[in-house]
């Protein structure tokens, strides 16, 4: 079977046995046409054919596409569609082995969350005059400052229903994070005179049997999608970066309580990560904070 047909084949089967997306049948697609660029499959004679190729070919085609600026998970993408379709010939008895097999994209660097400093969480969370007797601004501060308080994610925090208040009043949240794991996080004073304000005014808004405690203007439950864009209009109103999002008041966390603290694994239970190397991320922005004290205050690090 030619080339271009075994492609053809085996994306067909993908799409309409295999019920794969057409997002996925598109990107497969994609990287099997490099696959046949790579291998000067060009309709030439004398060129490699797809079922010839060995481990060796497949480890310079991927540095050179590493060479061409594609990162490591757009390598290891690749990989993976190129490792399922000489699976597929492979079963065929097409080719006789798998030269994708053992071969691994380069790590791509990982990239450190992005946080507000303590001035811009401030800045965020604090309120005007005018604005402590705005319903909706009143929910949104309660939210934001229970974020940023306990490191929730924003499933767990859209999750929260009224029961979990006397927990709150006495300083602090049980949330079912991740694999249904419970687990019990502090709750900082200015969270809890925040949900209090909001616990008082939340019965103008909510439906009479609506347990959630954070509702929205018809009275259910509140939806993150719906939490996201209010925690955004309140960083651009207070002049922060358009891309402050629910995660970012969670590193914020995580963050600001290692620098004061330097207690990882306490982090680690907060936060509910599974493996303290989950968290360790965090060590990484401790030390651009301190790199960044650094260079600024040591007299042979200042530039002139």
């Amino acid at each position: 079977m030619p080339d271009h047909a075994s492609v053809s084949a085996y994306l067909d089967e993908l799409a309409q046995q295999r019920r794969q997306s057409p997002h996925t049948v598109s990107n497969y697609r994609r990287d099997l046409r490099v696959l046949c660029e790579l291998a000067g499959e060009s309709g030439e004679a004398g060129k490699t054919k797809l079922h010839e190729i060995q481990s060796h070919q497949i480890r310079r085609f991927v540095a050179q596409l590493h060479a061409r600026g594609l990162g490591g998970r757009s390598l290891a993408r690749t990989l993976s569609a190129w490792r399922g379709f000489y699976g597929w010939l492979g079963q065929r008895g097409v080719a006789l082995q798998n030269p994708v097999e053992g071969v691994r994209a380069p790590k791509s660097p990982k990239a450190l969350p992005k946080i507000l400093s303590p001035d811009e969480a401030n800045r965020l969370l604090d309120m005007t005059t005018a604005e402590t007797t705005d319903l909706l601004t009143i929910r949104d501060h309660a939210m934001f400052e229970l974020f940023y308080s306990s490191g929730l994610r924003l499933a767990e925090l859209a999750a929260l229903d009224l029961s979990c208040l006397e927990d709150i009043a006495a300083g602090e949240v049980r949330v079912l994070g991740k694999r249904s794991k419970l687990r019990l996080v502090p709750v900082g004073s200015k969270a809890r005179e925040a949900i209090a304000a909001w616990a008082t005014r939340r019965v103008e808004l909510a439906a009479a049997d609506e347990p959630a405690l954070f509702v929205g203007r018809r009275g259910g439950r509140l939806g993150v999608r719906m939490i996201e864009l209010r925690l955004k209009q309140r960083a651009l109103l207070q002049g922060l970066p358009t891309s402050v999002h629910p995660h970012m008041l969670r590193h914020s966390f995580a963050s600001h309580v290692l620098q004061s603290s330097g207690d990882l694994r306490a982090v680690q239970e907060m936060l509910g990560h599974a493996s303290i190397a989950s968290t360790q991320v965090y060590t990484h922005l401790d030390f651009q904070h301190l790199a960044s004290v650094y260079d600024k205050a040591h007299p042979r690090a200042k530039r002139k």
